[in-house]
């Protein structure tokens, strides 16, 4: 099926999108997701890219630090999680990339602009996990109790 910006098609319970060229990855799966009704999944994919912006958290301080690279890069590796916070969709991805030096950069995902293509499958689970606020950490964790 196509809609703008992206591509999918449903297999079982795993839709297999391709992301088209000059689309923000984080917000289009957000839509996506939205759209589809996907709750609980897993997501993994590779593809190009012309700008990511990672975070690291620092424990210390309890805040992500960003960066954020503007140059053509290929995806190597993006995975990770959809749960819910405050019944609302949240996306939880890393991702690792590579330039023409072949050095890699990676981190949490905060966001990428696809420069040719992104393929990214999303595995629908059932159920819902929802998160919340760990003080301790200043991560929002997977509350299991609210599952």
């Amino acid at each position: 099926m196509q809609t703008t910006g992206y591509e999918f098609k449903k297999f079982g319970n795993t839709f297999l999108i391709r992301i088209n060229k000059g689309e923000e990855i984080v917000s289009t799966l957000k839509t996506f997701c939205i759209k589809n009704n996907v709750k609980l999944g897993t997501i993994q994919g590779i593809g190009a890219i012309n700008s990511a912006t990672f975070g690291f958290f620092n424990p210390e301080t309890k805040h992500y630090q960003e960066k954020t690279i503007d140059k053509p890069m290929e995806i190597t590796s993006l995975t990770g999680n959809i749960t819910t916070k405050d019944n609302e969709t949240y996306l939880h991805i890393h991702m690792n990339a590579a330039g023409n030096d072949y050095n890699t950069a990676g981190g949490h995902l905060v966001r990428a602009v696809v420069s040719l293509t992104a393929e990214i499958a999303i595995e629908q689970l059932s159920g819902t996990v929802e998160r919340t606020f760990c003080e301790k950490t200043g991560l929002n964790l997977m509350d299991f109790n609210k599952a």
